[in-house]
């Protein structure tokens, strides 16, 4: 496979001027040749249920696992909420792995930027999240690892990346990850 690589770049936040999108978006501009992302945002798809999980599964789910069948890889971009990830990122994570043996995240390299306003950068959601993505079978990034504390003044008003540290550690996460992602497709 050639690059550029396409990478479903889950934002795991609904709020409409969401740190992790805006986070998701900085990393859009700022990501290498190699590496496209398609941010996917989680608004309208319906909670997991497994009687629905028929022949003909509702349509939200169905668009949100082809999305992410279609990328090469996925970087998740998430809040943390009471030192875990939000529900909508979990209820995801449920969709796309389900039916069993049919998960669209089966093998995809992964990336995971976890962020908060406070200071220690969503440490429990990042980790959290790793939890799950070992199950769901996805290798993914060790190095450098991707809490961002302190993020509520890292925006302008437009929602522009005004914050110079963290413009630099995000050139350098994303970096790593297009180098990681290419690895994984050698």
């Amino acid at each position: 496979m050639a690059p550029p690589y396409r990478v479903a770049a889950v934002v795991g936040s609904l709020r409409k001027q969401a740190y992790s999108l805006r986070a998701a978006q900085a990393l859009s501009k700022l990501a290498p040749d190699t590496l496209k992302l398609d941010i996917v945002t989680l608004h309208g798809l319906s909670m997991y249920n497994q009687d629905l999980e028929t022949d003909a599964p509702p349509a939200d789910w169905t668009a949100f696992r082809d999305s992410i069948k279609a990328s090469d890889a996925v970087l998740f971009v998430t809040p943390e909420y009471n030192r875990s990830i939000p529900g909508v990122l979990k209820n995801a994570i449920d969709v796309g792995s389900r039916p069993y043996g049919k998960s669209c995240f089966d093998k995809k390299p992964a990336g995971v930027l976890s962020n908060s306003p406070g200071a220690i950068g969503g440490f429990g959601a990042n980790h959290h999240l790793r939890q799950c993505l070992v199950f769901l079978n996805m290798p993914t990034l060790q190095q450098p690892e991707a809490y961002v504390g302190g993020i509520g003044d890292a925006f302008g008003e437009d929602g522009a990346l005004v914050k110079d540290s963290l413009r630099e550690f995000l050139q350098k996460y994303i970096d790593a990850f297009a180098g990681f992602v290419a690895q994984q497709y050698k």
